[in-house]
């Protein structure tokens, strides 16, 4: 009797966990397109409590026979079996307990199969509205159709799909792609809130300069060196960062600033990409990019605004609101971001992750780009019909979205970075410490260094050398023996270095680095190879596959320091010819020179072009597009045209007459339209005319009168997609205007045309940004 009355016990526990996972295994309510599913869970566990009521029965009725029996044997009248009464009391409050369950159980069915009829009676008029969804032709709607036909062959290639709800009927893939994604009209017996008018926007929080970096060194974070070097030179910097905050500061006196909510992921150094940084930051990587991230970090923080910055895919993600899955699906949430800056591996990143969102919000992204991109490369089919195509371009994004280290192509944002500034106490203690007979050669790699034998051999007789290159255990044999070689240096001692040194020399690579304008600050003459012909993608294996040609622009190691700086701060020489290459390290031994940093890699200058930039470039308004070919409205034909010809006859200027946008930036006022040599770009015919190349104002030039103005004979005019358009082939009189404004561009030329080039002027020692552009 006792083991039956066990057996009884533990059987109920064990239809109690049964009946207890039946109704938690589901959720009625969970998600609009799992009521099917539910409703066969609940009459499961209708069935669960029915047999557990049964069975409850059942071992009532044994219980009962066994007090029958036990009432009319003598079973209990032997000494041996006398037990005293309280032993049985317990089986007799278990009788009690099990009865009271039992009841409890046939209470509980009874409800639970009235709240099943009315719930299976709802589904069935809820799977006769699925069952009756039919695929809505609707002409604002023209991609709905084929969008269902590939849900249903894929919508289970990704568990996104699944997180908003879709179950494979044709009714879930219709809310989905309605209410989701967005290439469906809804359905008319959804339910929807009535449309309650939305509150007045909150009045945007104002940006305030910062006057400390503590809180940015937390955001950064830990856990890789290539992070703990931008930390360090942050700190480094943090004095001059603070003036240079304070001076801006005062020079917009007070002017309105809405504080952005800003995400910066650096892609390049997330596990995913490969992160090969980090491990070589400390045995002599380039560190190029991380000095400019460090920078970035900082201008943007002391500018006011809200960071958040990311180094990983999960964070990313988690930032983001990316749902589970493959990348798929759009975004759980509007994205919390107004700017997003990132590199070409976070891009990519975001792009696989962010569905149809990556397309919507890609005009709040700024991707740092070193090297640059150019239109012919950044447009998809334009870089595919036309050889274009990289494993880097195709983004269809604009142009000036892309953010570089060096002003090398007006077609994309400057960004830049800073070098370290001298007070006078310092640059005094410099000028009268140097070496005259002291040279650094830039490479850390001594891979640079292989082949360099000659002219290392005709400095080595003027120029006591010095090398910083990275080694484990023994000299590297590409150095020279006569080269003193300090080893990889951290970066206060690199600079102490500079600080005594005539002469900082580069061997022909790595291009375009921060290094040699730190070494001119310190008061160093740079002196490089001039590379004759001119590095590009065309030529040289360095550029090939990256997103631009750079066609006749890198004339030498630094173009940059070669056209913007020039002697007697940089020397560019032909270093195959051993006579002029002697020659030169003679005068730089005899010349004197003060350390030099121009204006835009200060601090300020820094900070100053990051302002601009946040404050007037919006790639989310769209622009007015080019005229379409071959008809014009008559309002198009009686506007009036902006540009006049100016008082010399040479070109055009924007009439004094005409409307100006105010809202327009740069302003307008300082266009100037130039044409072109054949052999000419864009980029060189501005700089010619001591200007610079302004892409958006492409607009105002891509006009047939224009042409007219400048009294250039057409016999034809045609719209077409060419990156050189506007622009004439005169010797056929045959004149070309742009179809696509994403292929508007100032770099590029050919033989056969004179393009139509839009110029400006620029603040001195800050080509970014116009006279009036701040």
């Amino acid at each position: 009797r006792i083991f039956v009355l066990g057996i009884g016990f533990f059987t109920l526990c064990f239809l109690m966990t049964s009946l207890g996972g039946q109704f938690s295994a589901k959720r009625l309510g969970d998600s609009p397109f799992t009521i099917r599913t539910e409703v066969m869970g609940a009459l499961e566990s209708r069935g669960v409590l029915r047999r557990m009521s049964d069975m409850l029965e059942m071992l009532m009725k044994r219980m009962d026979i066994l007090a029958r029996l036990e009432n009319s044997t003598d079973f209990h009248k032997g000494d041996e079996a006398r037990f005293p009464l309280d032993r049985f009391q317990p089986a007799a409050g278990l009788m009690e307990r099990i009865q009271a369950i039992a009841q409890n159980v046939s209470d509980i069915a009874i409800k639970v199969d009235q709240i099943l009829r009315n719930s299976l009676l709802n589904g069935k008029v809820m799977e006769g509205r699925r069952d009756q969804c039919e695929v809505p032709r609707d002409p604002k709607y023209p991609d709905c159709a084929g969008k269902v036909e590939w849900m249903r062959a894929r919508w289970t290639s990704d568990p996104c799909y699944a997180f908003f709800g879709v179950d494979g009927t044709e009714c879930s893939f219709l809310i989905y792609l309605s209410e989701v994604e967005w290439f469906c009209p809804p359905l008319p017996w959804r339910n929807r809130t009535a449309a309650v008018p939305s509150p007045p926007p909150q009045p945007r929080v104002q940006a305030a300069f910062r006057s400390d970096l503590a809180h940015l060194l937390e955001l950064i974070g830990t856990g890789k060196e290539s992070l703990s070097f931008m930390k360090k030179r942050i700190r480094h910097l943090a004095q001059q960062w603070l003036r240079a905050a304070q001076r801006l500061e005062q020079k917009l006196k007070g002017r309105q600033r809405d504080q952005k909510h800003i995400l910066i992921h650096i892609g390049f150094l997330t596990e995913e990409s490969g992160d090969v940084f980090s491990p070589r930051v400390l045995k002599g990587g380039p560190l190029g990019e991380m000095v400019q991230w460090a920078d970035i970090l900082a201008a943007l923080f002391l500018l006011g605004h809200s960071l958040r910055v990311t180094v990983s895919l999960k964070e990313l993600q988690s930032h983001l609101g990316v749902p589970p899955g493959r990348g798929n699906c759009p975004l759980t949430s509007p994205l919390p971001f107004d700017l997003i800056y990132t590199d070409y591996h976070g891009l990519q990143q975001m792009k696989q992750h962010m569905g149809l969102s990556f397309k919507k919000y890609r005009c709040r992204v700024r991707v740092i780009d070193t090297f640059g991109t150019e239109p012919a490369y950044n447009h998809e089919e334009y870089a595919t019909l036309r050889g274009y195509r990289t494993n880097w371009g195709y983004w269809n994004l604009q142009p000036t979205q892309f953010m570089t280290m060096f002003p090398h192509t007006p077609d994309n944002s400057f960004m830049g970075f800073v070098s370290e500034e001298l007070n006078q106490t310092e640059r005094q203690f410099i000028k009268s410490n140097k070496v005259s007979s002291m040279a650094v050669v830039y490479g850390k790699e001594a891979s640079i260094w292989k082949g360099k034998e000659k002219f290392l051999a005709i400095l080595n007789k003027y120029m006591e050398i010095h090398g910083t290159v990275y080694y484990e255990t023994q000299r590297p044999p590409e150095v020279p023996a006569f080269v003193k070689n300090h080893g990889l240096l951290p970066q206060h001692e690199f600079q102490q270095l500079l600080r005594k040194a005539k002469l900082f020399i580069g061997f022909g690579f790595p291009y375009e680095g921060p290094a040699p304008l730190e070494a001119i600050a310190n008061g160093c003459v740079f002196l490089q190879a001039r590379f004759n012909p001119p590095h590009s993608s065309l030529n040289h294996e360095f550029f090939r596959g990256k997103p631009t040609s750079r066609e006749a622009s890198v004339s030498s190691q630094h173009p940059y320091a070669e056209d913007f700086i020039g002697k007697p701060h940089v020397w560019t020489v032909d270093y195959n010819n051993s006579e002029e290459f002697e020659a030169a390290v003679k005068t730089i031994m005899k010349t004197q020179v003060d350390p030099y940093l121009p204006y835009e890699y200060t601090c300020e200058g820094m900070l100053e072009r990051i302002h601009a930039y946040i404050q007037h470039q919006d790639f989310c308004t769209t622009s007015s597009p080019p005229l379409l070919p071959k008809t014009k409205s008559p309002a198009m034909q009686s506007s009036p045209n902006p540009l006049a010809l100016s008082p010399n006859a040479t070109h055009l200027v924007w009439s004094p007459s005409a409307s100006r946008d105010p809202l327009a930036w740069p302003p307008v006022d300082s266009l100037q339209v130039w044409v072109s040599e054949t052999q000419h770009t864009c980029t060189e015919t501005c700089r010619r005319h001591g200007l610079v190349c302004e892409p958006t104002f492409f607009r105002f030039l891509n006009k047939e009168e224009v042409f007219l103005q400048l009294s250039i004979t057409c016999d034809s005019t045609e719209y077409e997609m060419n990156h050189l358009y506007p622009a004439v082939a005169e010797n056929v009189h045959e004149c070309y205007l742009q179809k696509e404004p994403l292929l508007f561009s100032c770099a590029g030329y050919n033989t056969k045309y004179r393009r139509l080039c839009p110029c400006r002027d620029y603040r001195q020692g800050q080509v970014a940004l116009c006279r009036d552009c701040l």
